[in-house]
């Protein structure tokens, strides 16, 4: 399970604000090694100019930062983007700042110092709080992405037509053989037709974005997938 959780980090992309080097350079090689990129920043200001180069899928931050506030930071970030997850960490455990972040749509707040199993908590409520049917690990390393249309192996990213990404689901969700039959009901447009050539091509452009001979033609059948 743990692994299932880790693997689907993979995917992700995450911005981490701190302004103590010293923690800042630690969680940061901890999130390397499960993120598919990370992004750093000393302060809210440089902190909210990557979130809008970069639009991560996760911002941690601290919420003391010189002048400008973690909490600064977020409230900026919320009057255009309700959707980014955002975890804060911080020393202070007074009522103010607890009660300010509660308004902000937070996954986590982490009361410092930084433990790895509080960032993992964190972390896991992050992949917890997507619908966990839009997420799936295709094999170790592989991760489909059904709400954002791609598949990534850690290293490269692929992205989905969506007839590829319609498939791929139905694949996974049903882990059973695709028929020709339900593949034209349920990929193929009513305006268009599948023909022969019109489904070869589709198949191999496709293949090219999975794991080498994980999508195996049954012949005379259809499609399934091949995970050992």
């Amino acid at each position: 399970m743990q692994n299932d959780f880790i693997n689907k980090l993979n995917a992700f992309t995450v911005l981490y604000a701190e302004d103590e080097d010293g923690i800042r350079n630690n969680i940061q090689e901890i999130l390397q090694h499960l993120f598919k990129e990370v992004y750093s920043a000393k302060n809210a200001s440089e902190a909210y100019m990557k979130y809008l180069e970069t639009n991560p899928d996760l911002i941690i931050t601290d919420i003391k930062m010189g002048n400008e506030t973690g909490i600064d930071l977020v409230k900026k970030i919320r009057k255009s983007d309700s959707k980014t997850r955002i975890i804060i960490t911080s020393a202070f455990t007074d009522l103010e700042y607890l009660l300010q972040a509660t308004e902000l749509h937070l996954i986590k707040y982490i009361v410092k110092p930084i433990t790895q199993d509080k960032l993992m908590e964190a972390l896991e409520a992050f992949v917890n709080s997507y619908d966990n049917s839009k997420i799936y690990n295709l094999i170790p390393n592989w991760i489909f992405d059904y709400s954002k249309a791609i598949v990534s192996n850690g290293k490269e990213e692929f992205t989905l037509t969506k007839k590829e990404n319609t498939f791929l689901k139905l694949l996974v969700s049903k882990n059973r053989i695709i028929t020709y039959e339900e593949l034209e009901t349920n990929i193929w447009d009513e305006d268009s037709v599948m023909t022969s050539n019109a489904m070869r091509l589709f198949i191999k452009n496709f293949r090219k974005k999975l794991p080498k001979d994980f999508l195996k033609n049954v012949q005379g059948v259809g499609y399934k997938l091949v995970r050992d």
